[in-house]
């Protein structure tokens, strides 16, 4: 929901970054696969009791999914890429709620597995849209975007400032979960109604003959 109007306020440090990444010779894969080991290297900080860390690898790991995306753009986007770049998010944004589980498994085991499912919902709404209008075609809100973006609710910007509620306040793991998890809820059923309401039945116009 807010990714539309927060991500263009990252473009010009990403643009900055991208280019002295290109100076350096650096692809956009190599920066997506560095990017997920920062942000896995967060959720190993938060599963060790030191979210605070965590938090700042965590931000290092969203900055950098912003810089390959530039670096992409400038070099000429690949499916790979884009294959790479969503499923090292996932797997990211899994990692953290199962690190708080492993830090306190009594108070946040529960929370974190609601969570995580919620995390299925939006993420299986979101790739199955994707997938099913296939590659050709483009979100008229993110056309840069390597998949079709069906917004929600709950998008990146969301989650990364509920992830960083839980590392500011870890104490406070528990109540941000489940609450985040009812938005991811929300979100995915909203995903499924427009999905659904949107394909109709037929294939989608890109995919006609």
């Amino acid at each position: 929901m807010l990714d539309r109007y927060l991500l263009p306020l990252l473009g010009t440090p990403h643009r900055t970054v991208a280019r002295l990444c290109l100076s350096a010779g650096l692809g956009a894969d190599f920066i997506t696969l560095v990017g997920a080991l920062v942000g896995l290297s967060a959720a190993l900080l938060i599963a060790l009791g030191c979210p605070g860390w965590g938090l700042l690898l965590f931000l290092g790991n969203r900055f950098l999914d912003g810089v390959d995306g530039q670096v992409a753009r400038a070099r000429g986007a690949t499916p790979r890429g884009a294959f790479l770049d969503i499923v090292c998010d996932f797997l990211v944004y899994a990692a953290i709620p199962f690190a708080f589980a492993f830090a306190d498994p009594p108070r946040n085991a529960l929370p974190a597995a609601a969570l995580l499912a919620g995390f299925i919902g939006t993420a299986s709404t979101f790739l199955a849209y994707a997938a099913t209008v296939g590659p050709r075609t483009v979100s008229p809100v993110y056309p840069n975007k390597g998949l079709y973006y069906l917004g929600g609710l709950t998008e990146g910007s969301e989650t990364i400032l509920c992830f960083a509620a839980m590392c500011l306040w870890p104490e406070h793991f528990a109540g941000i979960a489940w609450g985040f998890a009812a938005a991811c809820a929300l979100t995915a059923a909203t995903r499924l109604y427009v999905g659904a309401s949107n394909l109709g039945g037929h294939r989608p116009d890109s995919e006609k003959p």
